[in-house]
Formats: structure tokens, sequence, C-alpha cells
């Protein structure tokens, strides 16, 4: 992945991987200021997609049993506890938001706060792991969605730390890697993913990107009205290092706070310029094996003179 592509035109992921006449790209828009931490996303999510269980008990960290992303957690909803006072949250225009926990505290003046999100697979404008998958397990659909092919995947595991964000992971029990695909089969039948289908607050929306990304700049002005000055959008930008992502998020404070990198960076974008300089040695290498046995022969044909 070269920089001239990073900085360059936004690119259709769908077209770069031969799909004519696709539709419009699709992806998640997840607003974190309405998020109230039910988790029926993921159990939308692994019910829809048959994933086994992977956490009954509590971490020990927080009210979250699921901690992370990973191969048998494809949705996952982060709690994360504040004692920094904030102003209350402004609900979007026609739509309910239940109270979260905190909120006495903080309308009687007290410190705490809960920051919940709704954490998925980016799915990446470049995506490493499919610059890295030697099967072509992984590959990018007609809606501009990364999806990995279970039955293809070979367990080699080499997407696993291409991923800057952590997301993918290979599945104790057999090996191959599996991730959020945003419910393929469901795209292609007309319906929109399990996650976003069972948000009680439409905390996550789905729909094509660009009108995600609209909804997304009218939302945080709403919150900057309303006082909320930490609100600020993640991924949403085509010029990031990632060229933008298929999941972008509404936060309420910096990205670490939530687990997520600040600066993400496709990880194989140096891999063009690696090769060349790799090609380049190993032209000069040949050359000189090629010298050290072509001079003595040239010498003992000058001794005979």
């Amino acid at each position: 992945m070269t920089d001239s592509l990073l900085s360059g035109p936004e690119p259709d992921p769908a077209g770069d991987a031969g799909h004519t006449g696709a539709p419009p790209r699709v992806g998640f828009f997840t607003d974190t200021s309405v998020c109230i931490g039910c988790k029926a996303c993921e159990v939308a999510c692994k019910e829809w997609n048959a994933l086994p269980e992977d956490g009954l008990t509590l971490t020990g960290m927080s009210y979250d049993n699921t901690a992370g992303l990973g191969a048998s957690t494809w949705r996952h909803v982060a709690f994360i506890e504040q004692s920094t006072p904030q102003p209350p949250v402004p609900a979007p225009e026609g739509r309910t938001v239940l109270p979260l926990a905190g909120d006495a505290d903080q309308s009687a003046g007290g410190e705490l706060r809960w920051l919940m999100s709704s954490d998925v697979c980016k799915h990446c404008t470049h995506a490493a792991c499919l610059d890295v998958c030697p099967t072509g397990s992984l590959f990018r659909t007609e809606f501009g969605t990364v999806v990995v092919q279970e039955d293809i995947c070979n367990g080699c595991g080499y997407c696993v730390p291409a991923c800057p964000y952590g997301v993918i992971e290979q599945r104790p029990s057999d090996g191959r890697a599996f991730k959020c695909t945003l419910c393929y089969d469901r795209l292609g039948a007309g319906q929109e993913p399990a996650c976003a289908k069972a948000c009680p607050t439409e905390s996550i929306q789905f729909g094509p990107l660009d009108e995600l990304r609209e909804r997304a700049a009218l939302r945080v002005d709403q919150l900057h009205a309303a006082g909320v000055d930490q609100a600020r959008l993640y991924g949403h930008d085509p010029a990031d290092g990632v060229g933008g992502d298929g999941a972008f998020f509404l936060l309420l404070d910096e990205p670490e706070v939530y687990g997520l990198p600040p600066d993400p960076q496709v990880t194989t974008r140096d891999l063009p310029a690696m090769w060349k300089h790799a090609g380049a040695a190993a032209l000069s290498l040949a050359g000189g094996f090629a010298l050290s046995f072509a001079l003595p022969a040239v010498l003992r044909g000058r001794g005979r003179r």
C-alpha cells in the first residue's frame, strides 16, 4: 500500500476488488453517546452467526464479561467507568434514550459516568489482513466489506498481527481466523445486520457510508451545541492511515479511553518499498556472485598471454 493511495482521492474498495456495478458501500456508524450497554448487539450477533459462548463470568475489571473482540465475539460492548463530571448528553431528535448508570450521581453533582461503546471490526478501506492472506480466505465483498471464508482459511495466522486494531483472532479449537462479516448473508438478502436490527437506541446505525458520515457530522454538531465539547468522530476520515473505516464511531473521549489506537496505520503500507529495496539488494548480490566467478577467469586469460 503506497502513501499516494492513502493520501489521494477516496478509493472504491468494491471496485478495486473487481466488482463491477457494485451497490454503494455500506457500513456502521456507532453513536456511543446513546449506547446503554444492554449488549443486545452481542446477543443478536451470536445468535445469527451461531457463535460459541466465550465469556460467562465477569472479568473482575468491570461489568463486562467478554473483555474484547475475538474469534467468537464479533461485537463487544465496552463498559468504561469515569470519575470526571460531564454535562448531560442530549438525545438525537425523535429518539428516546434510557438513563445510563451514574446519571443520578451526575445530576446530584457526583463525578461518575459510564462510557458505553459497542466495538466491531472496522472493515478498513485499506485492509492489511487482505494483503497478507496467502489463501484468499479474506476477500472484499461487493458492499465494500471484508469477510473471512472459514472453509478456505488454513490457520496461518498472518492476518492477526496485520490488523492495526487487533480485531481478527484465531479460534483455539481449530486455529482458523474469524471476525465480523457485517452479516454478509443478510446484506445479500436486503436485510440490515443483526446487531443494528437489535439495537434499541439506534446507537448502531447501518446504511450507505456516505449517508452515515453526513448523519454523524450533524450529530457531533448537535452535541457541541449542547456543551459536549469532547464529542468527536473516529475512523470516518478517508485520509487517515487506513483510508477510512467502514465502521466508524462517535466518541465522548480520547480513542485510547475506549481501547482504540489514536492513529491507526495499515501495517502493510511499506511493503512495496520493502520489496523494492529487497529486489535491488538481490540484484546487487547476484551481480557480486557473477563478478566473483568471472574475474578469476579474466585474470587467468591475461596470465596465459
